[in-house]
């Protein structure tokens, strides 16, 4: 059987100093393997390169934003914050393709020490990264290594990062589902998709200017329950307590999740959903994996309650004259009888035509 390799054993054989040019010549990349090794050989031979006495100084005790300049320099260019750079690539190209960020859009970060994070740069689309764009700051914000300069909603990640201690990577884009939820100010309904329910936990966090310590702030007041944030009037923030590659797979689940939503509101039918009894199962296996959820601990008849969830539009007004709760739209009795009699007038002169 032929060996398959993905982009985590190439990133593996990196940081153990191996090869990666000594792949088996039968074995399967896997696309993102595929990308990962021709980025790999534009900027060097694939190899682990040989520590200098800079580097072997700098991994021989953890590098921190006090660090001398010659050890932060050799940390920032060591293999394995080379691969990580590849990897912010890799997730920055899947997000360009699958139309989660336009123009200079979105934002990754990955933390990589004590106060230290690699993050993606401004004015760069995410799907045309290299990994010479990258960025390194501390959890002030301030850099310290990269010739662009850093995103400038780093804050938020860096806040996101603070308060919750087991973020070691976060990803901010704007699909156009799930950033639809966050415009309209309405959480996805929940007890609908197994796979929402066990990897997604979706709070709203009012709008702020994209950027400042505010906006980082009302997110982050979040990230002790919720792993996926939606920022009002603007896009979704993830966190992972594993990889970046796993808050990617959030955002892939929710905006999958909200379309799925959707269309299933437009099919003129209530929508099925679980069991309260199925839904604390599948919590059971989302607390077993780490991730938080406000639910965890709730009785079963305090699970499934969907208030702020109103799908549909009606096109015209119901034969009672009324619309529906929170429609905005109330009807006018003097507007309504005046429209009943010229209706009526209308209608009498046509039965006495001739």
């Amino acid at each position: 059987m032929k060996q398959v390799i993905s982009v985590r054993d190439l990133e593996e054989m990196l940081r153990n100093g191996k090869d990666v040019q000594s792949l088996p010549g039968d074995a399967l990349l896997t696309p993102s393997a595929k990308d990962f090794l021709r980025d790999l050989n534009s900027h060097g031979s694939g190899k682990a390169p040989a520590s200098d006495n800079a580097t072997n100084t700098a991994s021989a005790k953890a590098v921190t934003s006090k660090s001398s300049k010659t050890e932060i320099e050799a940390f920032f260019n060591s293999p394995k914050i080379h691969a990580l750079k590849l990897q912010i690539c890799d997730i920055g190209r899947r997000l360009w393709q699958r139309e989660y960020v336009d123009g200079n859009g979105g934002n990754i970060a990955i933390r990589v020490g004590e106060d230290l994070a690699l993050c993606t740069p401004t004015l760069v689309s995410k799907g045309f990264m290299q990994p010479e764009d990258m960025c390194l700051v501390d959890l002030e914000g301030n850099q310290f290594a990269g010739s662009k300069k850093r995103t400038s909603e780093i804050l938020m990640h860096l806040q996101i990062m603070k308060r919750q201690p087991r973020a070691v990577a976060s990803v901010h884009c704007h699909p156009p589902y799930a950033t639809g939820f966050a415009v309209a100010g309405v959480e996805p309904p929940t007890c609908m998709i197994p796979e929402f329910e066990v990897f997604a936990s979706v709070a709203i966090a009012p709008y702020r200017t994209p950027g400042t310590p505010e906006m980082g702030k009302l997110v982050a007041d979040l990230v002790d329950k919720h792993n996926t944030i939606l920022m009002a009037n603007h896009g979704v923030v993830t966190w992972s307590h594993n990889d970046v590659e796993d808050a990617y797979f959030k955002m892939e689940i929710l905006e999958a999740y909200c379309r799925t939503v959707l269309v299933a509101s437009q099919l003129g039918r209530p929508v099925n959903t679980m069991t309260p009894a199925q839904l604390q199962d599948l919590l059971k296996i989302k607390q077993s994996l780490g991730i938080p959820d406000p639910r965890l601990g709730l009785k079963e008849c305090e699970l499934c309650e969907n208030e702020g969830w109103r799908p549909g539009v009606m096109c015209a007004a119901p034969s009672n004259g009324t619309l529906p709760e929170g429609s905005g739209v109330g009807v006018d009795p003097e507007a309504e009888a005046l429209v009943l009699a010229i209706t009526e007038q209308i209608m009498s002169r046509a039965r006495n035509e001739p």
